[in-house]
């Protein structure tokens, strides 16, 4: 037993042994914490440096605006560009367009029941000739008691201008309104301003009254009445008398049979080519004034064929002539409405004559409510009742 613990401690010693036998060719062994606290101490500064050397302190800098600088020896720069192309542009046959409104402009104020007379100018830029089988048709909105269509004046080549124009009456409420029109071809096809066929339209606000400035019914003998070689025919005239005659009438019966109001009756001198001239006394202008009636052959008269003449003279000036009308016994009446603006300011004398077309065999010639149209604020007052003539 003593032989097997001396084995076992005899090993080690003869291990320690050599190990001694080689110390003096080996370093000194250093103790585990001096090796380990020197292994830190160059891991640190190796991580302290390979840090310094892997970063750079940031300075800031002025901020230059990059620029192109070209010279003379530049090499020029090709930029390839897009041309747009235009669209095709395709004209119709029939197409027009607004140039203006030659009476009446948006907003324009019209008395309540008040009659008046819009023009539109309106250009043919179309290839299509217009003409009189061309109508200007009501399409919507207020109709302001005008008819559904109204032909054309004449003949419109492509790039001409044409004036259509059209009588209409105001409603008598107070308020805006607003009217659509457009033009229809001979075929009967709808047709209107520009590609998109746009309406043109009458827009008028109508407010307060209109009032007879001035009666020619009512003053018909305050006028002088002529046939050309007779300066003073009577007034009230006789009827058949040969010299020509004026008389007033209650509702006298036009040549279609309606009555549309008091009329006067003027026949000229009895022969061919008799005539019944009346000048009236003068009258102070306003602007906006305008000159109304109807005319036409009064019922029955069938061999009626005559003209009609409107006139004006200020002071002993020169007579100028408003308007002229022929009118036969063709079963129709006319409206004739007349702005009177360019005369503002001025007293005017107006002057109406009939002129037989030949023959004044039955040329009896109806005025209706002859008179000189205003506005005003205030209601219209009565006027003087006419004599009647059977």
């Amino acid at each position: 037993m003593f032989n097997q613990y001396f084995k076992k401690a005899l090993i080690p010693l003869v291990a320690l042994a050599i190990m001694l036998a080689c110390a003096p060719f080996a370093a000194a062994t250093p103790q585990p914490a001096a090796t380990l606290n020197a292994l830190y101490t160059s891991a640190a500064e190796t991580l302290n440096a390979m840090s310094t050397q892997g970063s750079y302190t940031a300075t800031a800098q002025p901020f230059t605006t990059p620029s192109l600088s070209l010279s003379s020896s530049s090499t020029p720069i090709v930029l390839q560009t897009f041309t747009a192309v235009p669209p095709i542009q395709v004209t119709r046959c029939d197409e027009a367009a607004f140039i203006d409104d030659i009476t009446y402009s948006d907003g324009s104020v019209v008395a309540r029941g008040g009659t008046f007379t819009k023009i539109w100018r309106i250009k043919n830029i179309g290839t299509c000739t217009w003409n009189t089988s061309y109508d200007l048709v009501f399409v919507s909105g207020e109709r302001f008691d005008a008819s559904n269509a109204v032909a054309l004046p004449g003949t419109v080549s492509p790039g001409q201008t044409v004036d259509i124009s059209i009588d209409l009456t105001a409603p008598t409420r107070a308020g805006n309104y607003i009217g659509y029109w457009k033009l229809r071809n001979a075929s009967g096809v709808l047709f209107g301003m520009g590609t998109g066929d746009a309406n043109i339209y009458v827009a008028v606000k109508v407010a307060g009254y209109t009032i007879a400035a001035y009666d020619f019914l009512a003053s018909f003998c305050d006028a002088n009445w002529t046939n050309g070689s007779r300066d003073d025919l009577p007034c009230p005239g006789t009827q058949g008398d040969n010299s020509g005659f004026v008389v007033a009438l209650n509702s006298p019966k036009m040549e279609n049979g309606n009555s549309i109001g008091n009329g006067l009756l003027t026949y000229p001198e009895k022969g061919n080519n008799g005539m019944i001239i009346g000048k009236y006394p003068g009258f102070r202008i306003e602007a906006g004034d305008r000159f109304q009636t109807y005319i036409g052959c009064l019922k029955n008269a069938n061999d009626c064929d005559m003209i009609y003449r409107l006139q004006y003279q200020i002071g002993n000036g020169e007579i100028k002539t408003l308007g002229q009308w022929r009118e036969v016994y063709e079963g129709q009446y006319y409206s004739i409405n007349m702005d009177l603006s360019f005369l503002s300011g001025q007293k005017v004398k107006f002057i109406f004559s009939v002129l037989a077309n030949g023959s004044s065999h039955e040329d009896f010639a109806l005025w209706i409510t002859p008179r000189i149209t205003r506005q005003s604020s205030q209601p219209p007052t009565a006027t003087a009742t006419t004599a009647s003539y059977p």
